[in-house]
């Protein structure tokens, strides 16, 4: 083993370490916004990681990343990743999408199954205090062998026939934040209809009960796993990683910057720590996509757009009383991750791509790319399209099963509750990734 290859392990193993502590992480932050009564947050994400490691090391790895089969799944029977090699030893075995980096699987595997159990955290922050836990995991099961697997089959596999046609998404605007918050509303959804046929009129809200302690610790670990997040995604550890620590970082920054400055213009009152905590994660959601493909300038300019961007995704979803998003996964993952990757076209620099493995990706229309930035444009937005379809209706059509199976899917409410909740003053938040 070289050293350049023996680097490569060292970096994605830790970064998959650091991608980990995020999932736990997203229940420190419901405990933050939500308050201290809030347990069922840390066992929840707790009991999601152990499931995503079991069920991806079955067969959930192959589905995202064997070679595919008409470059719609992985093959579920492709022996090297089938039970991580079964009782072979193949573990440590380069895995064949990832062999100019000179990845071994249970390097490629360790890092990309925390990436599939950190995003099923940011699905779960909407069944808090609404849906059984046993459904949830029940849904977890899926999630992890199809649900999560398909778009990272179609984008992230290199015969993924999203892949094939030229798209891209560096760390998961759409695989990732995008398809969380497809999934999330096709969840929304059924709550609401269970809801309705128990008398409700609108959704009962979940008030904010700031904890600010659990808040900082959670914000902590996130903005300090999101190294692994992004830089981990280049899968080498090359000069281009250290751009994307800096592109990660200042995008937070910035946007911490931008969203604090723009409550305050709007209230002229001080923003309070949870604007300053959806700031960070709006900024590190929205250059996620494309923190391998551009500039740190360009990187400050992202993060300050955040700002605006989220109030206005914020008071947009307010007016809907069909669901409750007290975490923000719709305002904060929906909305910033497909606006990042829609930014693709728009900022990205082919040196800075050529970095991080996308040589062929060309220069965004801010940068001289004409015709071809606006083919880029294109393909990115088709593919959001496939993608939120696909994740909404798997996440619909599992749900209706399961509920059909176990006779309901939510902690029934009163309808007296609701106007309770309709009473108290809602903030809305981002969780995070």
């Amino acid at each position: 083993m070289t050293a350049q290859i023996l680097a490569n392990n060292l970096w994605v193993i830790i970064a998959g370490l650091l991608v980990f502590t995020m999932t736990i992480a997203v229940g420190f932050l419901e405990v933050g916004e939500l308050g201290e009564g809030l347990n069922i947050s840390l066992l929840k994400t707790v009991l999601m990681t152990g499931i995503a490691l079991v069920v991806m090391a079955i067969v959930g790895f192959n589905t995202a990343f064997a070679p595919t089969v008409g470059g719609f799944i992985g093959n579920p029977f492709y022996g090297p990743g089938l039970l991580l090699g079964g009782f072979s030893g193949n573990v440590s075995g380069v895995w064949w999408s990832v062999a100019p980096q000179g990845l071994k699987l249970g390097t490629y595997f360790l890092f990309e199954t925390a990436f599939a159990a950190v995003t099923l955290a940011l699905v779960g922050v909407i069944v808090l205090r609404k849906v059984k836990l046993g459904v949830f995991l029940t849904y977890a099961v899926v999630y992890f062998v199809l649900i999560w697997n398909l778009p990272a089959a179609w984008i992230w596999n290199p015969s993924g026939w999203l892949a094939s046609l030229g798209m891209v998404d560096f760390a998961g605007g759409l695989v990732v934040h995008g398809a969380a918050g497809a999934a999330g509303l096709a969840i929304l959804y059924h709550i609401w209809r269970e809801e309705r046929s128990s008398g409700l009129t609108r959704s009962v809200q979940e008030p904010i009960q700031l904890s600010p302690g659990w808040l900082t610790l959670g914000i902590l670990l996130l903005w300090v796993g999101w190294f692994g997040f992004n830089p981990g995604s280049v899968l080498a550890f090359n000069d281009e990683a250290i751009v994307v620590v800096l592109t990660t970082f200042l995008a937070a920054a910035s946007a911490m910057v931008s969203l604090t400055l723009c409550a305050y213009v709007l209230t002229r009152e001080n923003p309070g720590p949870l604007y300053a905590v959806n700031g960070i994660l709006m900024g590190l959601i929205i250059i996620t996509p494309l923190a391998g493909f551009v500039s740190p300038g360009s990187a400050v300019i992202l993060g300050l757009l955040g700002g605006p961007l989220f109030i206005a995704a914020e008071r947009w979803f307010a007016r809907f009383r069909w669901f409750a998003d007290p975490v923000g996964l719709l305002p904060g993952h929906l909305v910033g991750g497909l606006f990042g990757v829609v930014m693709i076209a728009f900022f990205t620099q082919t040196p800075f791509a050529a970095g991080s493995g996308f040589p062929a990706l060309p220069n965004g229309l801010l940068f001289g790319g004409g015709g071809a930035a606006i083919k880029q444009l294109g393909i990115e937005v088709f593919g959001i399209l496939a993608v939120l379809a696909l994740v909404f209706a798997l996440s619909y059509a599992t749900i209706w099963v399961i509920k059909e199976v176990l006779g309901g899917i939510t902690l029934r409410a009163k309808p007296e509750a609701v106007s309770l909740a309709a009473d108290t003053p809602q903030i809305a938040a981002i969780s995070t990734e």
